[in-house]
């Protein structure tokens, strides 16, 4: 089945929102908040806590559908959702 992966840039509501709305996405199969440990850790230390830094959050979002049609509604749903909401997103192939 293929998977969707979101990069998301935004409040912890807006995820909170996008992953319930993508839950609610008929025939979904699977929709999962990925964790990455390393988020937390800067390579380059000169610009820590900056205010570009702080005003938002990365989350990694995948979501498993059974076909194209699903995978077109996630696409439209999450683009217009953040269209709405004033969030950052970009689907990739891998995180």
């Amino acid at each position: 089945m293929p998977m969707i992966r979101i990069r998301m840039i935004g409040s912890r509501d807006d995820a909170d929102l996008l992953l319930a709305t993508l839950h609610g996405i008929d025939g979904i199969e699977h929709v999962e908040e990925v964790d990455e440990p390393m988020d937390a850790i800067r390579d380059d230390s000169s610009s820590n806590a900056l205010v570009d830094d702080n005003t938002g959050s990365l989350y990694r979002i995948e979501v498993q559908v059974p076909d194209r049609l699903r995978s077109d509604a996630v696409h439209a749903v999450a683009e217009t959702q953040a269209e709405q909401r004033g969030y950052a997103l970009e689907f990739v192939d891998e995180f």
